[in-house]
């Protein structure tokens, strides 16, 4: 299966990115079948042909949630953009079980009862 997705190109410290169409699986220094665009996340310019985009989707290239907030952007794709540094996986779960309720207990507590004596005489006979 085809991906849009980022090829990180730049040095150290000053990366950009190219929007390459590649298979989805593929690492991302290796080939790919076509090239997008560009974006500079340090200036947040980018150039994305937008004709060339709206056909590899066309034909089945899944965009990578990145990529797709970049194509909302420029204006490619209509709709929302997709969170993805929103939440963390843990929370998830935590705010499932916030919302139940907890119903507190209306009893009152049972007091202790008095310790009664032994019957029965424990101390050693020698």
């Amino acid at each position: 299966m085809l991906a849009i997705k980022f090829k990180r190109v730049g040095k150290r410290g000053q990366v950009s990115f190219r929007v390459v169409v590649a298979e989805k699986r593929s690492k991302l220094q290796s080939r790919y079948v076509d090239d997008l665009g560009w974006w500079n996340p340090r200036t947040d310019q980018y150039d994305v042909k937008k004709e060339k985009s709206e056909q590899w989707i066309k034909n089945g290239a899944q965009p990578t949630d990145s990529v797709h907030n970049l194509l909302v952007k420029a204006g490619v794709i209509k709709g929302p953009k997709i969170p993805v540094h929103g939440k963390a996986k843990g929370k998830a779960e935590g705010e499932a079980v916030a919302d139940v309720k907890v119903e507190e207990k209306t009893e009152a507590a049972p007091e202790p009862a008095e310790p009664t004596e032994n019957p029965v005489n424990l101390t050693p006979t020698d």
